[in-house]
């Protein structure tokens, strides 16, 4: 699964839609929608979307532990 689609999927969940989440960004449509197209996801930009739709992002280590990436 590529990051757009993770970002996808947080958003069918939450329920809201591309365009919510530019307006969040303070991106254009257009700009989001090349975000999703070319799969381009900085790690803040994951952690941010993932904060927009009440999700988080954590981090699963080989000894079974989780680091919790906060925005």
């Amino acid at each position: 699964m590529s990051t757009s689609d993770a970002v996808r999927a947080m958003l069918n969940v939450c329920g809201k839609k591309q365009i919510d989440l530019a307006s969040a960004f303070g991106m254009s449509k257009q700009s989001m929608a090349n975000k999703f197209a070319h799969d381009r996801w900085s790690a803040k930009d994951l952690t941010s979307a993932a904060l927009f739709c009440g999700c988080s992002v954590v981090i699963h280590c080989p000894d079974g532990s989780q680091i919790v990436v906060k925005g």
